[in-house]
């Protein structure tokens, strides 16, 4: 049976029952559900390069090391294109991007487990194979099926621009919350001595290996029950929408939608600017566990170096992603006084100044924090309001065009997300390789620091850390990408002026939506009074059945009705006129 038709059948009907977003939907939705399903992606974005170098010893394959992940790239972009395409064709009762969140469910799972179920007996040629496959089957089939249809929940979700700005603060909220439990903060500190065990000779393989396909285990139940969650919870009106119109279904080309995105300049600066500002955190990233492994003198002269790199890769995550946390209540106040563009601008030129004192010294784990910790702060906007910014971008688009693109434009927009990983990895596996990396690095004197030629005959203490010219490579991947990429992002939105038309786009979209009715021999009526006609059907609905149920229990309890019936309408009243309540209307 097709997924489409799974997802029509009632027991998978959305939960969220209200025209107007509410508290459920935000925070089961958009934060909580997608903070479980990204956690597993978050660790492999940190780790996965590093168990491929460290346990499966995959550098021992030269140059398939730098080329499998830049090569999958072509895979990834194909499987966003196709997740995307099946999108914009998908029109159900569950929307159009959700029942792709249900089928990527079985398809996660999956591939997870095989990730680490690579054979370490056997031919080398083996081990390529499943690598090379199930490294496909994840970035290329299981999570395009799962973040393009993500990405796409935001701007489908509510054409209520604040509604929407909240939304996408929460779902970014999501994204960069499970990076810093996943992949900075929390597993760093408990975990990472589980994942790369070392003993008296150093690494320990046959243990680390065992321990990562327990791990496996966990994070697929993880990301199923998350990604279901994030599927009961979430709803799209602007689909239902246009299928509440009654009118006769056209169906878009591909080619359609590709030739509309491609020639509007709003659609480029946008995507440029994702591309060119995610290639910096992606490289960020992935060579993260790698520089607080081998540049931080503490951990090189520690007793257990694993644990003692987990715990500094925790507190530098914790410690970065305080502005992140503090930024989830600030990034749409200040876009909303600055506006969306300008509040981004703004951040990512202080992210670019605060940068620079890192460099004041990259062997000093202080010095290195207080750098990140001032990036972060810069960063804010542009992790929170990105995807309402893009959202501003396809109502441009539809009132342009007549049609929406949510599909083929998140789609885009995942594949730079996933494939830009495979790319950095690539590159960074073949900086690593080319610079000496070694995965037990070299013996050098504690004392003086400089490397022993002939370990056989040296009697003192020894150290293990990287050549000089690794070290370079680390730190230029860790502290100076990012920076580099914040000045050509600061340049490529320059122009991106579109929320100025945000007001006329929506009345231009009302019209195409009046016109097609009417030239079908409809009856027009605006969506706003529709919307509220049958939210006011359902709350009378709705406040029936809560009467009934409580004269029901009051009866079987011996309570009376009435004073139950008045605390219930004052309780009610008091979470109306709380913060919360009043920021939800």
């Amino acid at each position: 049976m097709k997924i489409t038709k799974i997802a029509e059948k009632s027991a998978f009907h959305t939960r969220i029952t209200s025209s107007n977003v509410k508290i459920k939907e935000m925070f089961f939705g958009y934060l909580g559900a997608p903070f479980l399903a990204m956690i597993s992606n978050a660790v492999f974005a940190a780790y996965l390069n590093r168990y491929y170098v460290d346990v499966l010893g995959w550098t021992k394959f030269g140059l398939f090391s730098a080329l499998l992940p830049m090569v999958s790239v072509i895979f990834v972009i194909a499987g966003n294109l196709v997740v995307g395409s099946l999108i914009d064709r998908t029109r159900t009762a569950a929307g159009k991007a959700r029942p792709y969140l249900l089928l990527s469910i079985p398809l996660l799972a999956a591939a997870i487990l095989l990730l680490f179920l690579t054979p370490v007996k056997g031919s080398g040629l083996a081990q390529i194979l499943w690598i090379a496959v199930s490294y496909n089957l994840y970035y290329a089939v299981a999570y395009p099926c799962y973040y393009t249809a993500h990405n796409s929940m935001v701007s489908l979700s509510t054409r209520n621009s604040s509604q929407r700005g909240i939304l996408a603060t929460l779902s970014n909220a999501s994204t960069v919350g499970a990076a810093g439990v996943g992949g900075s903060i929390l597993v760093p500190i408990l975990l990472q001595s589980y994942m790369f065990v070392t003993d008296e000779n150093g690494l320990n393989v046959e243990a680390s290996y065992l321990h990562w396909r327990v791990l496996a285990v966990f994070l697929a139940i993880l990301t199923a029950v998350g990604v279901l969650l994030e599927y009961y919870y979430t709803r799209e009106r602007i689909t239902e929408e246009s299928q509440n119109l009654n009118l006769q279904e056209k169906k878009i080309p591909t080619r359609e939608h590709i030739r509309a995105c491609v020639h509007d300049r709003y659609w480029w600066m946008m995507i440029l600017f994702v591309l060119v500002f995610q290639m910096g955190q992606a490289f960020k990233n992935g060579s993260m566990s790698f520089f607080v492994r081998w540049m931080f003198d503490g951990v090189i002269h520690s007793s257990n170096p694993e644990q003692m790199s987990g715990t500094l890769m925790s507190t530098l995550g914790l410690v970065g992603g305080i502005p992140t946390v503090i930024g989830m209540f600030l990034a749409w106040p200040l876009a909303n006084k600055l506006g969306k563009k300008k509040s981004i601008l703004l951040g990512l030129i202080f992210a670019l100044a605060g940068g620079m004192v890192a460099f004041l010294n990259v062997n000093s784990f202080v010095i290195v924090c207080i750098g990140v910790i001032l990036k972060g702060i810069g960063i804010i906007p542009a992790q929170y309001v990105l995807l309402a910014l893009l959202s501003d971008v396809l109502d441009h688009l539809e009132a342009k065009n007549g049609f929406r693109s949510d599909g083929f434009t998140m789609s885009i927009y995942s594949a730079v997300f996933v494939g830009l990983a495979g790319i950095c990895n690539g590159v960074l596996n073949g900086m690593l390789a080319s610079s000496g990396y070694n995965n037990i690095g070299i013996a050098a004197d504690p004392a003086s620091g400089k490397f022993i030629q002939d370990i056989s005959s040296w009697t003192g203490r020894v150290v293990y850390r990287q050549s000089l010219g690794t070290e370079h490579v680390l730190a230029f991947l860790y502290l100076a990408v990012d920076m580099i990429t914040f000045a050509v992002s600061i340049f490529l939105i320059l122009g991106l002026n579109v929320e100025k038309n945000l007001k006329e786009d929506q009345e231009m979209i009302l019209e195409h939506q009046k016109q097609a009715v009417l030239a079908e021999g409809g009856v027009w009526e605006d969506p706003s009074v529709r919307e509220k006609r049958e939210q006011e059907e359902a709350d009378r609905k709705a406040e029936q059945d809560r009467i009934a149920e409580l004269q029901a229990y009051c009866k079987k309890k011996n309570l009376d009705f009435e004073e139950e019936n008045r605390k219930y309408l004052e309780k009610e009243a008091r979470k109306k006129n709380s913060l919360i309540g009043k920021l939800l209307g």
